[in-house]
């Protein structure tokens, strides 16, 4: 997950993945090393964070995060091997 450390949707999404049982993420801090967020932006396509990735699948911000869930989709997603 690229993130900023105080980017409430950051923080949100952190929050909903823990809650999933999710303890383990590699968080990669864009507000600290600008060249971090130029790789983000390239990998994503998008400027904002967060940038979520689960298993290597670009899942999107936040929003998109929480949509997964609202739909469903979000524990199969955690749970593919």
């Amino acid at each position: 997950m690229y993130l900023t450390a105080s980017c409430p949707y950051c923080q949100a999404a952190e929050r909903l993945l823990a809650a999933k049982g999710v303890r383990d993420i590699e968080k990669v801090r864009v507000d600290l090393d600008p060249a971090r967020r130029d790789e983000m932006m390239q990998k994503s396509g998008r400027r904002t964070v967060p940038q979520i990735w689960i298993r290597g699948r670009h899942v999107g911000g936040c929003d998109d995060l929480h949509a997964l869930e609202d739909a469903g989709e979000l524990d199969p997603l955690l749970g593919a091997a």
